[in-house]
């Protein structure tokens, strides 16, 4: 419900971009009138794997917060991408996809996880708990402790969910048709309301698709933090007060 009224608010409303990854064979929306290519869908095929899907992650989502400069994250971590899901047709290992969320975590905006999707209960339950690990700066042990309910996570009793033995059908070529379509749609928005918007040089937007462009992790460290600005109306007055007006940073 939260995933389709986010979608629906970004699609016709500048304030909010939304971005979805999902299984699918196309591009299709992103957005009406007032919010046309506020709306970043990512169609992906069977059996995306581990470094497919967060090489393709960290490149766009670090991409969108220089260009948009959101205020605020929000981010559903739906777990039907697990491989040995149900319903679900990727091959993520539980250390793939906490390594979105960490990645995230780094640009040290207000961000807000939630829990999605996920239809074998029991390894939704090891990567939410990996990934709250995640968020607290908590190293888990491997081994689940004893519990009333452990009998779920046998017989290995352990938090890890390896891939599985399957055909990724993302070739290299098509990931990067996918990237070369949403840094164009990324082009024609703007940041969000109520950020200044520093001036950047004209060769800023063009992306580099080769295999050895700058790892997304080092652009979090070399630019986005460089370059993060804050909202107007971000401050306020109190005892915890961290506006600008006492030299602080």
């Amino acid at each position: 419900m939260m995933m389709r009224a986010l979608k629906n608010l970004a699609s016709f409303c500048k304030d909010v971009l939304f971005i979805s990854i999902y299984l699918a064979v196309i591009l299709k929306d992103i957005g009406d009138r007032e919010g046309r290519y506020y709306a970043i869908n990512i169609p992906l095929k069977d059996g995306i794997d581990d470094s497919s899907f967060t090489r393709l992650f960290k490149t766009i989502i670090a991409k969108v917060v220089e260009t948009y400069l959101p205020g605020a994250i929000v981010l559903q971590c739906g777990a039907d991408s697990l491989a040995r899901d149900r319903l679900g047709c990727f091959n993520l290992s539980i250390e793939g996809h906490a390594e979105c969320v960490k990645f995230v975590k780094k640009f040290k905006i207000p961000l807000l996880v939630t829990g999605g999707g996920g239809y074998t209960k029991e390894n939704v339950a090891r990567c939410w708990a990996v990934e709250t690990g995640v968020l607290l700066d908590t190293e888990l042990p491997n081994e689940i402790p004893d519990n009333e309910y452990i009998e779920y996570f046998g017989p290995d009793y352990t938090l890890k969910v390896p891939n599985l033995n399957m055909d990724n059908l993302n070739s290299k070529t098509y990931l990067s048709s996918i990237k070369v379509q949403v840094m164009e749609s990324l082009r024609a928005i703007q940041h969000a309301p109520g950020v200044q918007m520093q001036e950047v040089p004209p060769d800023f937007y063009v992306p580099d698709f080769d295999e050895d462009e700058l790892d997304p992790d080092e652009r979090v460290d070399q630019h986005t933090q460089d370059k993060q600005v804050h909202r107007d109306d971000e401050y306020y007055e109190g005892d915890n007060d961290n506006d600008h007006d006492d030299g602080g940073h």
